[in-house]
């Protein structure tokens, strides 16, 4: 998604603008339809880790979470793409352990944590680490509650699998597309593909879900109260998706993805938003959604973590401030009418 990408953030180091980062917004009403874009919205992409909502919602919508009894927190697990603190592997591996399944069930491989404290103690005691350290390891073991409630065959991350049929289908249910395709995600899993506006639709019915009214709007429900009430399992320590939810409270579900993607989910306008950034420069989504999400009257911009992921500051190794990033004028131009 690079052509006509619109340039979103500036970073400067001093007085110079040493780059750029250009991009693509969609923020969808799930009553008004689209009602701000910039970039090309239209064009097929991957929504890779910010979709993890939507992988999750066969999950609930099956009835396959409450005959397995998993609860709220589990739930955000199953969304999340976790640091690998040991709140995570130790739910993952209970989890695990209540179906009646070891970690050789999980299909997404293993990778040192993010968390440094936890990777560190693992290199430090010569541990390797297991696939509970994988981030996507509570996407797989709802995927494998679901194989397990479905009754099929062990190989959950085949695109033909029931599981992964089932994810496509309310995919493209949602995002009101045929999906052109998938790629196969880090961790192993296909991450089916839509137009970013498809995608900003999706999330405005995540928004705008009623509990009560079918079983799929009360998954939903169920899938983003889940996230707001349990940031920390949905990243962890300084990680932008905790930290934004911790500030805002139950206000609005967030999720960034591989590649600069970043999904928000805002029940009280009604409103899904889905970024991507052409470069894939994360630092750069991260500015963007938050400054949608200031916009939103969700965000406090002075609040210094907002304050961090606006602009900065960029910090060299002795802790001199030596820039920080802008916003340009058509992502801070737009007001939206609440």
């Amino acid at each position: 998604m690079v052509g006509t990408a619109e340039r979103l953030v500036e970073v400067w180091r001093g007085d110079i603008c040493e780059s750029e980062h250009r991009g693509h917004v969609a923020v969808w009403h799930a009553d008004a339809g689209l009602i701000w874009a910039l970039g090309d919205i239209d064009r097929p992409m991957l929504p890779r880790s910010s979709s993890k909502m939507i992988q999750a919602l066969p999950l609930v919508e099956s009835g396959a979470a409450d005959a397995h009894g998993l609860t709220d927190a589990q739930l955000a697990l199953a969304c999340a793409s976790h640091s690998g603190m040991p709140v995570h592997t130790g739910m993952v591996t209970d989890w695990l352990s209540a179906l009646g399944l070891t970690e050789d069930a999980l299909r997404c491989g293993a990778h040192l944590p993010y968390h440094e404290p936890t990777r560190d103690a693992l290199v430090c005691s010569k541990c390797a680490a297991g696939q509970r350290h994988n981030n996507c390891s509570g996407k797989h073991s709802g995927f494998l509650t679901l194989t397990k409630h479905l009754k099929a065959g062990p190989e959950y991350v085949d695109p033909a699998h029931p599981v992964q049929r089932a994810v496509l289908a309310a995919w493209e249910e949602l995002t009101d597309e045929t999906s052109p395709g998938y790629g196969i995600d880090g961790c192993s899993a296909p991450n089916f593909a839509s137009s970013l506006k498809g995608f900003a639709r999706a999330l405005s019915q995540f928004a705008a879900a009623r509990d009560g009214a079918d079983a799929r709007q009360s998954a939903m429900v169920r899938l983003r109260g889940a996230m707001m009430a349990h940031p920390l399992l949905v990243a962890g320590e300084g990680r932008a998706c905790t930290r934004l939810m911790e500030v805002m409270g139950p206000r609005a579900a967030i999720k960034t993805g591989a590649e600069a993607v970043f999904a928000a989910i805002v029940p009280e306008h009604r409103i899904g938003v889905a970024v991507k950034i052409a470069d894939g420069a994360t630092r750069a989504s991260e500015a963007v959604v938050t400054e949608i999400l200031c916009k939103l009257g969700l965000l406090d911009r002075a609040d210094p973590v907002a304050q961090g992921y606006l602009s900065g500051p960029i910090r060299n190794v002795r802790g001199t401030v030596t820039g920080g990033y802008r916003l340009t004028e058509a992502l801070t131009g737009w007001q939206p009418r609440l």
